[in-house]
């Protein structure tokens, strides 16, 4: 798969972070994937059948900040020379509170750490260098997962459904809508010898038929604020009664209104986390 590299740099009065935090969150909106920090801006991907400049655009000319003009450079870059590319020079290890490490196939092992996660990730979102993965992963660390079943919305490289398996949990179910991330996902499991693991091509429509039989215990879902919006519908009824949902990919000040949406579908907030300006949310379905 073809990636389109696009370069963003700015002028502005106010912290470079804070542009970066609402750039990032705008690019998510129109399906870019991926995020590295420049010394002069932002650097994001986007694979090319997504890649839409007059999106672009529209982002760019509706950014929320006053005073600021946003400049981009974009390159297409040939898919198989890309993920190479993205492996070596920008995946690094990361530690979760000395818990988790996660790592790609060519980093050393580490040791020290209860749970080790192989993510060799092509290019899909989910390596847990975004603050939001981060959140989901050290919320997994503290939940006891023993013979839960767990849906894994959005599931990228399957980091977390991967991390599910190997705390005990008796299933998961990756379900992405980018062919690319399915095929790594399924390629990721194999690389951590998890089983188990059911890879789904498809969005929240899939979900329904494999709630049929049984329910899911717990559902993550690290998406965005507006797909959420669209689908708590159908991740409200595909949960067991006393399920968690555990949702984020979106800002503090979202919190509201997808609070107030999943309590409108029988869901209480139970929990919460921040981190940088990004939230998680633990809603709960009632038991009755």
């Amino acid at each position: 798969m073809n990636y389109y590299e696009i370069k963003f740099t700015w002028e502005a009065d106010i912290e470079d972070e804070i542009v970066r935090d609402v750039l990032s969150a705008g690019l998510a909106e129109i399906g870019f994937e991926s995020f590295v920090d420049s010394e002069d801006g932002l650097t994001a991907y986007i694979a090319g059948k997504h890649y839409d400049e007059k999106k672009l655009w529209e982002v760019l000319g509706g950014f929320p900040l006053p005073d600021i003009h946003i400049l981009y450079d974009s390159t297409l870059i040939e898919g198989q020379d890309w993920n190479e590319e993205w492996e070596k020079n920008y995946f690094k290890p990361i530690a979760i509170d000395n818990k988790c490490m996660i790592r790609t196939s060519f980093h050393e092992p580490a040791e020290g750490y209860e749970y080790e996660i192989i993510i060799d990730p092509k290019m899909a979102f989910g390596t847990g260098n975004h603050e939001t993965t981060w959140l989901m992963i050290n919320e997994i660390l503290k939940t006891d997962l023993t013979g839960k079943r767990v849906l894994d919305m959005g599931c990228g490289t399957a980091v977390l459904a991967i991390l599910a398996l190997k705390k005990g949990a008796a299933t998961a179910i990756g379900i992405d809508i980018d062919e690319w991330a399915c095929k790594n996902a399924t390629e990721n499991a194999r690389l951590n010898n998890v089983r188990n693991l059911q890879v789904v091509l498809g969005g929240a429509g899939a979900i329904a038929p494999l709630a049929t039989e049984a329910r899911f215990d717990i559902i993550y879902a690290n998406i965005n604020r507006n797909i959420l919006l669209q689908d708590l519908h159908a991740y409200a009824a595909a949960l067991q009664p006393g399920a968690s949902l555990y949702m984020s990919g979106f800002y503090t000040h979202d919190i509201p209104v997808l609070r107030t949406e999943a309590e409108r579908l029988g869901l209480q907030l139970v929990g919460k986390a921040e981190r940088n300006d990004w939230a998680l949310l633990e809603m709960r379905k009632a038991t009755t």
